[in-house]
């Protein structure tokens, strides 16, 4: 019988993957936690009506790369292919919205058909963040400076640029919209294939083509910025004092749009060309008017989302991830299978002492034990013999174990009635504890 596989573009995330991922997660968290933001917890399954309604059905994402099936009440429900339309459907149901300042944050898988690559693929993950009820540029400042300050604390801020662009009201924006049609209508024929579809459906992500031909073009077209009405060039001055105060670098990309069709205003992007061809990690913008648009009451909102699989790719592409603490740092097991109950308990009290010990226990297969630690990929191991407690260190212990190290130095110390330093630099045996094991006491 054929083995059944994953299905293509939908990956599993492997355990030598996953201590990056929960780096990632656990950092975003706690930053997120810092500016007092709330995580909702949305499903990955709504009426495609609601797509169709925020994303807009003459979309790539609406026409061509939704997962979209009927249940068996005939109803047409799609698997989520972005989380900001969600958040807002629940928001607004569950009376989060009006005249009420919300800030809230979200994770999980998204869904779209589209040509797997790497760092791209059917189902992905993001992170997203989202703000109602405040309209001022504050907002708009903090979102931005918030994802910079993760990318600090990541370890990438040198490696991503953040580009802001202003796409006015949606008035404005429809006027210029009739203007950059006409102007791309008269050089219609020099146009890359996707352009010539984009001019009826979203005319304006054809100034996001990477077409070299296009780009010509484009040089010469009516330009976003001459239309944009008095409320929104205060709005994009005032967001970039913010920044410039904050001491955020940024550039000022006129032809950046966002891709779907609810964005107004502020709109924004992390790039990063350490990934070859450059590359978005983290995009977002205010989009006002979505909640009117999806049956509620004017609401200003500002958000952004980050591509978890291509931030986990930069992480490791630009060493980070070396430095992430893997799954276990203590490695314990009897050099015997006469001291095999001394270890199990050893093991289990160690694993309740601190958050900073991550155990693996070994009980079978004890010959060669010594080889077998040191493969183990933990920093240092404990042997458990008839005589003592042997704390051995597998190299220079890396700057993220010591503080653990020397936690389980003085925990070892504090449970022995007398112990001997051997070595206190390089790899090899550091020391020997005397523990009365017998008569340890776990609970």
């Amino acid at each position: 019988m054929a083995k059944i596989q994953a299905i293509r573009g939908m990956n599993d995330i492997l355990p030598d993957q996953t201590p990056v991922w929960r780096y990632l997660e656990s950092t975003v968290e706690q930053v997120l936690g810092q500016y007092a933001y709330s995580e909702i917890r949305l499903p990955i399954v709504e009426k495609t009506e609601l797509f169709k309604r925020s994303i807009g059905e003459v979309t790539d994402i609406v026409e061509k790369e939704m997962y979209t099936f009927n249940d068996r009440n005939d109803e047409s429900l799609t698997l989520r292919p972005e989380g900001t339309a969600g958040c807002v459907r629940a928001g607004e149901e569950n009376g989060l919205l009006f005249n009420q300042v919300q800030r809230l944050w979200y994770r999980g898988p998204m869904f779209r058909y589209e040509k797997p690559q790497k760092g791209r693929y059917r189902q992905f993950h993001q992170i997203g963040v989202e703000t109602f009820g405040m309209a001022s540029a504050d907002i708009d400042a903090e979102v931005i400076l918030m994802s910079a300050q993760l990318w600090k604390r990541l370890g990438l801020l040198d490696h991503v640029t953040l580009q802001i662009n202003s796409l006015g009201s949606n008035e404005a924006r429809a006027v210029y919209r009739e203007s950059l049609v006409s102007y791309l209508n008269e050089h219609f024929d020099q146009l890359d294939d996707d352009s010539k579809r984009r001019i009826k459906s979203n005319p304006l992500r054809v100034l996001d083509s990477k077409d070299p031909e296009t780009q010509e073009i484009l040089k010469k077209a009516p330009s976003l910025e001459d239309y944009l009405d008095t409320d929104s060039k205060q709005h994009f001055e005032q967001l970039c004092s913010y920044l410039k105060a904050a001491g955020v670098s940024f550039e000022i990309n006129p032809r950046l749009v966002r891709g779907l069709d609810y964005y107004c205003k502020t709109v924004f992007e992390w790039v990063t060309d350490s990934l070859g061809a450059q590359g978005t990690v983290c995009a977002g913008g205010r989009y006002d008017g979505l909640v009117k648009q999806l049956g509620g009451r004017p609401t200003p909102a500002v958000g952004f989302a980050m591509g978890v699989e291509r931030l986990v790719l930069l992480l490791e592409t630009v060493g980070v991830s070396k430095s992430v603490r893997k799954d276990k740092n203590i490695f314990v097991a009897p050099v015997d299978k006469a001291y095999k109950e001394h270890a199990f308990k050893l093991a289990d009290l160690l694993r309740n002492s601190s958050e900073s010990f991550h155990v693996e226990s070994h009980f079978s297969g004890l010959k060669n034990i010594n080889s077998k630690a040191k493969a183990s990929g933990a920093a240092f191991s404990i042997l458990v013999d008839a005589e003592s407690v042997n704390l051995w260190k597998h190299g220079a212990i890396p700057d993220r174990e010591k503080y653990a190290f020397s936690v389980l130095r003085n925990k070892l110390a504090e449970l022995s009635s007398s112990y001997h330093v051997e070595k206190l630099a390089g790899a090899g045996l550091y020391g020997k504890y005397r523990i009365d094991l017998e008569n340890l006491s776990l609970l």
